[in-house]
């Protein structure tokens, strides 16, 4: 019964791994799905100069972040944004861009003097959801006809995670 137990328990874990290396791949897929349109939104709306692809950094505390996009502009626009992108938006989500953001000026020093703004990229995302995203003052896009584009209204007030 114990070896058997074993087994078991030998084989879940590896069904685990291998579930884990799909979610991972489809979240690849669907960063890189957004990303042309991204591209666009973010230089020509926003006039963004410089966007990296999955970018990551570690602080000296050992503390890690992963972001999908990282653009940013230097000049008079003086601008970062943070992209996060999701294939099914959860709260989560939410909280992680807005972690990010806080987080930005600690793990970014060289950034640090911009503004920096946030956009939600989802493929899926409830109406509540995007409601919610909206009131944090995050931008949010969802993609239509294989394209990403921005979905917010005309009062929209983006929030600013100014510098000090």
């Amino acid at each position: 019964m114990a070896a058997s137990r074993k087994e078991v328990d030998k084989a879940i874990k590896e069904l685990s791994k291998q579930i884990g290396g799909i979610a991972n791949k489809f979240g690849s897929f669907t960063e890189g799905l957004a990303l042309p349109s991204m591209t666009k939104i973010l230089s020509e709306k926003f006039g963004m100069t410089t966007i990296n692809p999955s970018v990551r950094v570690r602080d000296k505390n050992g503390n890690e972040q992963e972001i999908d996009v990282l653009a940013y502009a230097n000049g008079e626009i003086n601008t970062a944004i943070i992209v996060e992108v999701k294939s099914h938006l959860r709260e989560e989500g939410i909280e992680q861009l807005l972690k990010q953001c806080r987080d930005f000026r600690v793990l970014f020093p060289a950034l640090a003097d911009k503004k920096l703004y946030g956009i939600l990229a989802a493929v899926d995302a409830s109406q509540q959801l995007q409601q919610k995203v909206l009131a944090q003052g995050l931008y949010f896009a969802k993609i239509h006809d294989e394209q990403f584009s921005l979905c917010v209204l005309k009062d929209f007030k983006p929030f600013c995670f100014s510098p000090r």
